[in-house]
């Protein structure tokens, strides 16, 4: 049996990648080559042939419409002056931290558990409730990975606050909140 060299492995790595660009580069020249082909002669074939078209359907399955809601905010019944955390399905990647409510806003800050890596999506609903508990309304707080850019580690945890809707001011007695939205990389 012949022994496994670092000189080995380095020409079987540069092999395989040696095939890997040939293929490639075959593969990504064909395009190119019918469209020249259809310029020399002066037609357009755009449209793929019906045979290299992949139809789906998945019978039965509606398109969402609206915003994701958590069926745990109807059940809750939070106490006059509290902040209650929403079940959702996102529980075991993340902790609430900071929860309060003056009344007019309440706010917080998510914090990711599940790995440190950039927060791609993020949705927290906030239910408002009356003193009795029940449920009046909701609003939510949106964060989208947008173009800033970040130095060093990730951030693990995004803050946000959620202001109670004009219509329910001076009603709200009690808060949930839930995350129906959370992507991480």
């Amino acid at each position: 049996m012949r022994a496994v060299t670092r000189r080995t492995v380095a020409l079987t790595v540069l092999a395989g990648a040696l095939v890997c660009a040939a293929v490639g580069v075959g593969i990504s020249l064909a395009p190119m080559a019918a469209s020249r082909d259809a310029a020399a002669t002066g037609t357009s074939d755009t449209a793929a042939p019906a045979d290299d078209v992949v139809m789906t359907s998945f019978p039965g399955l509606v398109a969402a419409t609206g915003e994701p809601e958590l069926a745990s905010m109807t059940a809750l019944r939070p106490a006059a002056g509290s902040v209650a955390e929403a079940s959702g399905p996102f529980d075991d990647r993340f902790e609430f931290d900071a929860l309060s409510f003056d009344g007019a806003t309440v706010s917080g800050a998510v914090r990711i558990t599940s790995d440190v890596s950039d927060l791609l999506e993020l949705e927290v609903v906030a239910g408002f409730y009356d003193v009795d508990g029940t449920l009046l309304g909701t609003d939510r707080f949106v964060h989208h990975l947008g173009d800033e850019v970040h130095d060093g580690p990730p951030v693990e945890s995004e803050a946000f606050t959620i202001a109670v809707p004009a219509p329910l001011a001076g009603r709200v007695g009690a808060v949930a909140v839930g995350v129906p939205v959370l992507v991480n990389e």
